[in-house]
């Protein structure tokens, strides 16, 4: 090949016929050649990603601009009052103070110092377990540090953390370190042994934080307020000096510490080490983001551009000390966790300098692995001793030995849940969903779902037609929003069309489009089946973004999706349910007209029931393997629906069956209710729960040809 040659691809050829150039025929030898058999297919892998992406772009513009006009010590401070009460806002509102109820259960002395063992109530008959280290030397009232734990599923027992905890004490620091929820003592979903029944803390936080979503409030709320209260008994102690509090810890913990910072004035320092110090909606945006556990997932903040960093910018310019590592941007945080945080430590150090405190504000980054190492042990006792103490120069730890697990804890078997009947998480929200009569019919499903706009008069787009023995099949796509399309299979009947269905089920319109296939029998019994694939479905799952494998790949999944989309604001529901309607209108306005059947199966009977209330073209709906409730998901303690289905709030303004009933009079066929754990319901509970007149209730699971042709 010369210099000036180059092969042609297959994707430089669609390239070509894409930009007008299809009529140009390739010269064959001996032959007048033919116009080339190009469907035109989109990636459509990239639908998804591109529409979080552009959702992620516009929360980064809002709060660029906003950033930008802080140019003055008052602007500043403005700012900060905004974020605390949009931070309070995000997390579910702030709780009242209640009774702590702190109580000394035991303790032990070692030469330099001792530890009581303490419990105290967050909220009425929640309990938290705690280790108070005092130091044996010098004078009271010595600098409280409220210290807070990574994900460590011992919590407070953790090796490195309790290392950080008695070189803090040896050095003059009254240290409080408590049981975040789901570790250590506080294990939300114990089993017979005391241990959880998840795999992770991580899953902990997680599970409890989804099923408060559907009450309106958060882990990160939680976690928050657990924070607040711990402040409170730690700076009500004797030997404490309440001013001169700082808050420190690592990774998750640092995220706390970052959240306490947000609401809480007493703090008088802070260092937060290996936190998740990057923003979600940044520069160079990976999709689906840097989704994390539940508590660090800000619901709603992206359209109202509030961010992680954010969180750091109410200490300002109280001392705070950031410490990183290097390595996480490719193991524990997203590709942008080095780039975006420089970028926003560069912001938060102009607003330092605006505010005449430059030197108060300090970053150091460690090449080590995730983990509270010796050396960011020693920033955090330099840091700390620097501002609340005497500044004297520490050049290594001191001596320390960590104690067994069952030395630390506060109560007698190690699980305040069993020895003090503390509430769990679920408990409380189960409660809390007992307490809420949900209104008889759907309040504005739009705006509750968070849907976006949705594309004018969309229309079928028809990419290719081939013969099948009893039908045609037609591939065509849908534009349901900016950059979206939704592909579809249609079966067309080759006798007298009889009626006009629409199907979505979770493997997608590829799992039965073959000969002898379900679409194809009903086809050839008269009916013109489309079955399109709605966004992280089928055709529309995302494709992957790029980062390291180990962080990439368990992050690339519908869960961590339907995060990012309520972070920016818009559900993953919301968005399927888009998708539907534009499918919907399409079909309806096509050839073959008419007022479609809609039948969904699994995880999208959810989108398939909120598209039919909303779109009234729908004369009748199919469902099989539904959900019974939201209800059930807080009613059940380990609830196994996928989380894409999953609405903030959802409880006060609707829940399935209403939606159900306000479709009548248009009929509706239930085949096979499930529970919040995926199980059967009672034929008999499930009438009840659905007893419209316009409510059929079948006892078994059914996705065949009897089914789907006789709703």
């Amino acid at each position: 090949m010369r210099d000036n040659e180059r092969e042609m691809t297959r994707r430089d050829l669609l390239r070509t016929l894409a930009a007008g150039a299809g009529t140009t025929a390739i010269p064959v030898r001996g032959q007048h050649a033919a116009k080339p058999n190009i469907i035109g297919y989109r990636e459509y892998a990239r639908c998804l990603p591109d529409a979080i992406r552009m959702l992620a772009a516009e929360a980064y513009d809002r709060r660029t601009a906003q950033i930008r006009k802080l140019t003055s010590a008052a602007a500043i401070r403005e700012r900060q009052q905004w974020a605390r009460e949009t931070f309070w806002r995000i997390a579910g509102g702030m709780p009242d103070r209640t009774p702590l109820n702190t109580r000394t259960t035991g303790g032990f002395e070692r030469e330099k110092y001792r530890v009581e063992k303490l419990v105290y109530q967050s909220r009425p008959d929640e309990w938290i377990s705690a280790n108070l280290y005092i130091p044996k030397t010098g004078a009271a009232p010595f600098p409280g540090v409220l210290f807070h734990m990574g994900h460590a599923s011992n919590g407070k027992a953790a090796d490195t953390y309790q290392r950080c905890c008695q070189g803090l004490v040896q050095l003059g620091f009254l240290v409080l370190a408590f049981d975040p929820m789901g570790q250590g003592e506080r294990i939300n979903y114990p089993g017979p042994d005391g241990e959880s029944r998840l795999p992770s803390a991580d899953q902990e936080h997680t599970l409890a934080g989804k099923q408060m979503l559907l009450i309106g409030e958060t882990a990160t709320g939680m976690q928050t307020w657990d924070a607040v209260r711990s402040l409170d008994v730690l700076a009500s102690h004797p030997l404490v000096d309440s001013k001169r509090l700082a808050s420190t810890g690592q990774s998750g913990g640092a995220t706390v510490t970052m959240m306490l910072a947000a609401v809480d004035d007493r703090l008088s320092c802070a260092a937060v080490s290996s936190g998740n110090t990057e923003n979600f909606a940044c520069a160079n945006f990976h999709p689906p983001g840097s989704t994390d556990d539940a508590e660090q997932n800000l619901i709603g903040s992206g359209p109202l551009g509030f961010d992680r960093w954010d969180l750091l910018w109410p200490i300002a310019p109280k001392p705070l000390l950031i410490l990183t590592s290097a390595k996480d941007f490719f193991g524990t945080y997203s590709p942008n966790y080095e780039d975006d945080g420089l970028k926003e430590y560069g912001r938060l150090e102009a607003a330092y300098r605006l505010l005449q405190k430059p030197d108060h504000l300090a970053r150091f980054e460690s090449p080590l692995p995730h983990g509270l190492s010796y050396v960011l042990r020693l920033e955090i006792y330099r840091w700390l001793t620097r501002w609340l103490k005497d500044g004297r120069r520490i050049d290594q730890e001191p001596p320390v030995a960590p104690e067994p697990d069952r030395n630390l804890w506060a109560t007698e078997s190690g699980s305040v849940a069993r020895d003090l009947g503390s509430k769990t998480p679920f408990q409380r929200s189960r409660e809390t969903a007992r307490s809420i009569k949900t209104p008889s019919r759907p309040v504005d499903l739009p705006s509750l779902l968070g849907m976006g706009p949705m594309p004018s008069h969309p229309r079928l787009r028809e990419l290719s037609r081939v013969p099948s023995r009893d039908c045609d099949i037609l591939a065509v796509e849908i534009p349901t929003a900016e950059r979206v399309w939704a592909p579809a299979w249609v079966f067309v009947p080759k006798q007298t069309v009889r009626r006009l269905l629409i199907v979505v089920e979770p493997g997608g319109r590829n799992s039965q489009w073959m000969e002898g296939g379900l679409y194809q029998r009903l086809a050839a019994q008269g009916t013109v089946v489309c079955a399109p694939d709605v966004r992280g479905i089928g055709d529309l799952r995302p494709e992957y973004s790029a980062g390291a494998p180990d962080y990439v790949g368990p992050r690339e999944n519908e869960e961590n999706y339907a995060w990012a989309s309520l972070m920016l604001g818009r559900s993953l529901l919301a968005q399927r349910v888009t998708d539907l309607l534009a499918v919907i209108e399409a079909l309806s306005a096509g050839e073959w007209g008419g007022t479609p059947l809609l039948a969904a199966r699994g995880q999208l009977t959810i989108p398939a029931l909120c598209a039919a209330f909303l779109a009234p073209q729908i004369a009748g709906l199919y469902l099989t393997e539904h959900l019974i409730s939201w209800r059930s998901l807080v009613e059940t303690e380990i609830c196994r629906h996928p989380f894409a289905n999953f609405v903030p709030n959802v409880l006060r303004s609707t829940d399935l069956p209403e939606i159900a009933a306000a479709l009548a009079p248009r009929k509706i066929t239930l085949a096979g209710i499930l529970d919040g754990a995926g199980q059967p319901v009672p034929v008999l509970e499930a009438q009840r729960a659905y007893s419209g007149s316009n409510t059929e209730v079948r006892e078994q699971v059914a996705w065949d040809m009897a089914a789907l042709s006789q709703f």
